[in-house]
């Protein structure tokens, strides 16, 4: 079988993780034949790729099939979009563009015979994979609520101080929602499905001196009437990981490191209707599940990104599923800015004027000249 040529464009942090794996061999059937970043790092070890200093060339030297896309998120569309013009595959970091309305004219670009995939990794998480096995085979009955507090987001100063780009409306599109926990709200949504109404309330600049959003809360309404709360921060240590999702059967609660199932005998609505203990609740039985140790989410990603290419597997993360966890951002910062619930499906165009009037007062910052130690593996929750 013909390994599937793959580009890379953006040498930052994550786009350098993504080049180590695939020269490693950990993502079969790949071979790394072009990088492009502006700028290349002196000490870049491309291994006999092609460098390029503007992605357009990379793009059009025919030396690639597919590409994975790791810039700022400023330049996801822009670069999404010539790429699916151009015919090749694509592998596109989170989030898919500064809003809902620029992913959408990305996505508007793919046609059906292109493999089209935006890096949402957590879906890979053993935990959150069990669950949706759980979810997906009724065990909890009809959701009742969720809510999960994820503040275990820290980020210092100097995180922001090293990009010109983080945490500003022109380079992000927001801060804690667009950047960190959008995999949360990806994990939540993929779970329990999308909401009907938000409710927001955004702190900006809180914690940290940046423009865009460091705390956030959202209330949820579903269409059976199951409600949800949503909590997240960069700024608070230490922080929590805690989802519990409740159902009339039961529920699961993940608290980052166990996962634990309780059942209810019979369930809620059949105990409440038929019971005459006035302080009575339904038999519950409570199981700790193991489940097998993590992987390593992004080579599982690329993989599986290779393999629908070379073999038409499914993606796990198709294009079109990395519009709901964007929606649900762009809700909860257009219902904190206009002080009022917004309603799904969120109105792109309506959050795009929105924005379009932080994007008008937003600049890049100049970065620091500072020398800091970076731990990829710290960087994920």
């Amino acid at each position: 079988m013909t390994a599937v040529r793959v580009g890379v464009v953006g040498l930052g942090n994550i786009g350098q993780q993504h080049i180590g794996r695939i020269q490693s061999g950990a993502v079969r059937g790949a071979t790394l034949t072009a990088v492009a970043a502006r700028n290349p790092p002196a000490d870049l070890n491309a291994s006999g790729a092609t460098v390029f200093n503007d992605y357009r060339e990379l793009v059009d030297s025919g030396l690639c099939d597919a590409i994975i896309v790791a810039t700022p998120t400023m330049s996801h569309a822009e670069i999404g979009r010539y790429v699916l013009e151009r015919g090749l595959h694509l592998m596109l970091e989170k989030p898919m563009g500064l809003s809902l309305a620029e992913a959408e004219s990305v996505l508007a670009a793919a046609t059906k015979e292109q493999v089209f995939g935006v890096m949402l990794n957590q879906r890979i998480d053993p935990v959150y994979a069990h669950m949706k096995s759980m979810l997906s085979a009724g065990l909890l009955g009809p959701l009742q609520r969720t809510q999960w507090t994820m503040t275990n987001w820290f980020r210092p100063e100097v995180y922001f101080q090293v990009s010109d780009w983080r945490a500003t409306w022109r380079g992000e599109g927001g801060g804690l929602l667009m950047n960190q926990c959008i995999h949360n709200l990806d994990i939540l949504q993929w779970l329990c499905g999308m909401p009907l109404v938000v409710n927001g309330f955004c702190s900006f600049g809180k914690y940290h001196d940046i423009e865009v959003e460091d705390e956030a809360t959202a209330h949820f309404e579903y269409a059976n009437g199951a409600s949800g709360v949503f909590v997240g921060s960069t700024g608070e240590a230490p922080g929590v990981n805690r989802l519990d999702i409740v159902g009339d059967l039961g529920m699961l609660c993940y608290d980052g490191e166990v996962l634990t199932h309780t059942r209810n005998e019979p369930g809620t609505a059949q105990y409440n209707r038929e019971t005459r203990d006035m302080f009575g609740q339904p038999q519950q039985e409570t199981t700790v599940i193991t489940v097998p140790t993590a992987t390593d989410q992004h080579a599982a990603m690329l993989q599986n990104f290779v393999d629908a290419i070379s073999s038409g597997a499914d993606l796990i993360a198709p294009a079109v599923q990395g519009l709901d966890s964007l929606a649900l951002a762009n809700a909860i910062l257009l219902s904190a800015w206009q002080g009022q619930c917004v309603k799904l499906p969120l109105d792109s165009a309506a959050y795009q004027q929105a924005l379009e009037v932080r994007l008008a007062n937003s600049s890049l910052r100049q970065k620091a000249d500072i020398e800091v130690h970076v731990d990829m593996e710290k960087s994920y929750r």
